[in-house]
């Protein structure tokens, strides 16, 4: 590796720049619309008459990067190879941990116990005070944890509030006086979303809730997310259909449930509409979108094809966060084991399931919280200090039944960041991350091409037992001489959020707008996001999920 004045580099820079001239902002000459991340979206919007494969094909954005990809939204996280053109090192991906006082949220109150059906045909009740999907999301105006949930086994959505994120209070609302109920009709799935985007205080939260008798989803507003009031209905769909909303393009999605043709089982439709109270759409017209297939394991004692139960979506940092609910099957002696598998997507359409293990799992211990089922909240998780939480539902079951038993909501915890790192360390049973150019160097990772507006490189990274270093590259490859890596100042430890710096003061600031590469030297450690701000404090601008305490926007500002 050689150095690079920077007058050759701007020489370099410009002409890798030349390939794609982009006419106005999002548009591209071939007038395609692009994304935040250079992603040009396919015409028409989103794709039309597809057919869903048997294994899941990588996203045509991994097959076709963009010739330059800009970094200035949020973190960008090495879950798959979008930003990787280069690595001698391994990716290995982590599965959230449960916490020990689980359930944080179990049926207490006289309509959290009642279970209907249970009366009318005199059998076992069925207790449930748990996320099915509902929501869950830290509200920046009174700086409180909201959780919206089922109380009462398909009965009524409640709302408890927490000031930690661990311990939840009942509080009385006047919907029905005396109790927790801020919505009182019978239910099934139920998605609640607390959305700042939209100026109006009157509809600063959005409800959709499953009816039946109505052959679709009804849709709410509310100024409080206590007093809701009806402005529409859905097309036709099925239960456990929920919604979310893309920040990135400013539109609704519904996550539909389908079946598919031949007795296949559940996938799931899809639907976006800029305008949240006037979504509606024929039974025809939502597109095929994802399923189950066939690297999604079958439970060994049941042998049943696996099906997409439910998809819970949000947006995480520069990229969208999927919780997969998976059924693999049930047998009469236990209710339904669904798990929860996680997916990745850049341009909100196309995913990413790189690891098929389950994310947030079902125990195999009689009597536990989440023996039967576990499926995910509305919002997908929380990002508080350096940690992510992650809301489930969990079904006790009733041992030689195939019913819930006892609902409860549980919390799980993973590392800000850490759905996936590239280490030099050798995975356990895992997929490894593609190793190509044999001219790399050990212990390395080189991105393609990218361009920023910061002026500071940030990364997220464990290395307690190592050390990481990074350099700057012009497009072909050359080290740019202030910014090698002998001169990076190693970062040794463990932090989510460290500047990474040269000795010689140069700014990286005098790259901006430029085409560069990174290269990260990785010894004895993992790294698991990268990111370019104009931030002394390292704030990403990216999105943040369902919130957290910290934050008082949708973005890390």
């Amino acid at each position: 590796m050689h150095e690079l004045t920077r007058r050759d580099f701007l020489k370099a820079a410009a002409a890798a720049a030349g390939g794609r001239h982009v006419i106005a902002a999002g548009r591209t000459a071939d007038a395609r619309a692009v994304l935040y991340n250079g992603i040009a979206l396919a015409d028409p919007w989103p794709p039309r008459n597809r057919v869903l494969d048997e294994v899941l094909r990588d996203p045509p954005y991994l097959s076709d990067p963009p010739s330059v990809i800009p970094i200035d939204l949020g973190r960008q996280l090495l879950v798959d190879d979008f930003l990787v053109e280069e690595s001698t090192l391994n990716r290995v991906f982590h599965r959230a941990r449960y916490h020990p006082g689980n359930p944080i949220l179990r049926p207490e109150t006289a309509w959290e116990l009642r279970d209907e059906y249970a009366e009318r045909t005199n059998t076992p009740s069925n207790p449930a005070a748990m996320v099915f999907s509902d929501g869950v999301f830290y509200d920046t105006a009174d700086r409180t944890y909201k959780m919206w949930y089922m109380g009462g086994y398909q009965q009524q959505t409640c709302l408890a509030l927490s000031h930690d994120g661990l311990t939840w209070e009942r509080p009385s609302f006047d919907v029905i006086r005396g109790t927790n109920i801020v919505y009182r009709d019978l239910r099934d799935s139920s998605t609640v979303w607390l959305d700042l985007a939209d100026e109006d205080p009157s509809r600063r939260y959005k409800m959709t809730s499953y009816n039946g008798s109505e052959n679709g989803i009804l849709l709410f507003e509310s100024a409080d997310g206590i007093h809701w009031r009806r402005v529409g209905k859905t097309g036709p769909t099925g239960d456990r259909s929920t919604m979310f909303w893309n920040p990135f393009r400013k539109v609704w999605v519904f996550s539909l449930r389908a079946e598919q043709l031949g007795g296949a089982g559940r996938y799931r439709r899809y639907w976006e509409s800029p305008d949240f109270a006037s979504t509606r759409w024929r039974e025809d017209e939502p597109t095929p979108w994802i399923k189950a297939d066939l690297l999604d394991a079958r439970r060994p004692e049941i042998n049943t094809r696996a099906e997409l139960y439910t998809l819970d979506c949000v947006a995480y940092e520069s990229l969208f966060l999927g919780l997969f609910t998976i059924f693999r099957g049930e047998r009469d002696v236990r209710e339904k084991p669904n798990d929860i598998c996680v997916g990745f997507s850049r341009d909100g359409f196309h995913w990413s399931r790189p690891d098929r293990r389950a994310f947030l799992g079902v125990s195999e211990h009689v009597g536990d919280w989440n023996w039967a089922n576990v499926q995910s909240a509305g919002g997908c998780c929380l990002i508080v200090g350096d940690q992510l939480y992650f809301y489930v539902s969990g079904r006790r079951g009733r041992p030689g039944t195939n019913l819930p038993g006892v609902c409860s909501t549980g919390l799980a915890t993973l590392r800000r960041d850490g759905f996936a790192s590239l280490t030099d360390a050798e995975p356990e049973g895992q997929r490894r991350a593609r190793r190509i150019a044999p001219g790399q160097p050990a212990h390395a990772i080189t991105t393609r091409p990218l361009r920023f507006s910061g002026q500071r490189l940030f990364v997220n990274a464990e290395m307690s037992a190592g050390e990481l270093r990074a350099e700057v590259l012009d497009p072909n490859g050359r080290v740019l001489a202030p910014f090698s890596c002998e001169r990076c100042r190693p970062f040794s430890g463990d932090s989510t959020r460290r500047e990474i710096s040269w000795d010689g003061g140069a700014p990286l600031g005098q790259l901006r707008g430029e085409v560069v590469r990174l290269r990260f030297y990785v010894t004895r450690g993992h790294l698991f996001s990268f990111w370019v701000t104009d931030s002394p404090s390292g704030a990403s601008h990216g999105y943040v999920a369902a919130g957290g305490p910290g934050f008082s926007r949708a973005t890390d500002d």
